[in-house]
Parts: C-alpha cells; structure tokens; sequence
C-alpha cells in the first residue's frame, strides 16, 4: 500500500470532521457572525430570542438579534453593504448572498460601532469561531 493510500481515510475524516463541525449549517453566516458579535462585547453567550433578515437590494441588509440577559430584553443590528457585482445563478437562488459577509455596522444597546472598533470586534468574533470549530474537531477525533 502506497503512503497516499493509507493516508486518504485520514484526509477523509478530516474533511468529514471540518463540514460536521458547522455549528449551524442552515444559519446564514452574516447571521452568525452577528451573534458572535454580540455575544464578544457581552463577554458572554445571551440567550437567544430570534431573529430578522431585511434585505433592502442596493441599500444594503440588516440582521437584526433578539436576546435577553440580566438586564432584560435588548437588541442588536448588523448592517452590511450590498456586495454583488451582477446577477448569479446563486444570488437568484439565495438574494442574502448579494451581500458582504462582514458588516459595516454594529449596533448594541444603542450604540454604533463602526472602523477600527468594529474590525477588533469582528476580529475577536472569528478568533471565537475559529476556536469553537478546532474544539468540535478535537471532540470528533477523541471519538474516533
């Protein structure tokens, strides 16, 4: 048996382990990160009342999340920037991928992050996914 060979069960599983290790895959990712957002200038996860995607076409779409923590019922919003060069099969197929995958905007409790402040923001939500994702691949090959 040649070295590739007894090395593809290995890069299998590990590509098995990396599309499993999608906290959500039916959440779209500018939600997502939304939420990790969030939950990194809270210093901690809230508890999740829902949440709403408005897309207003060349105006841009505002994910807007729900949650409550000890000081009650509160909201925040993600504006981000219409982003499509034209129309793709994909775009007509899913219209929220007209648009960035980072927002322009974060607003929490009323008030307005925007750059350099919301690029350490964003920053320290994708440290937090990247983290959560290795942890789900530890757990999936200790498993194994």
């Amino acid at each position: 048996m040649t070295d590739s060979l007894r090395r593809f069960p290995v890069c299998a599983f590990l590509i098995g382990a990396a599309v499993a290790g999608c906290a959500n895959p039916r959440e779209d990712v500018r939600l997502t990160l939304c939420k990790d957002m969030v939950a990194v200038e809270l210093g901690a996860v809230p508890s999740w009342q829902g949440s709403a995607v408005q897309m207003r076409g060349y105006q841009g779409a505002t994910v807007t999340v729900r949650f409550a923590t000890a000081d009650g019922n509160q909201q925040a919003t993600c504006e981000y920037p219409y982003d499509a060069v034209d129309d793709t099969a994909l775009i007509l197929a899913n219209p929220i991928e007209a648009y960035a995958t980072s927002p322009a905007t974060l607003t929490i409790n009323g008030r307005t992050l925007i750059n350099p402040e919301l690029a350490q923001v964003v920053k320290r939500a994708m440290q937090k996914q990247g983290r959560e994702f290795l942890d789900r691949v530890r757990e999936t090959l200790n498993g194994q």
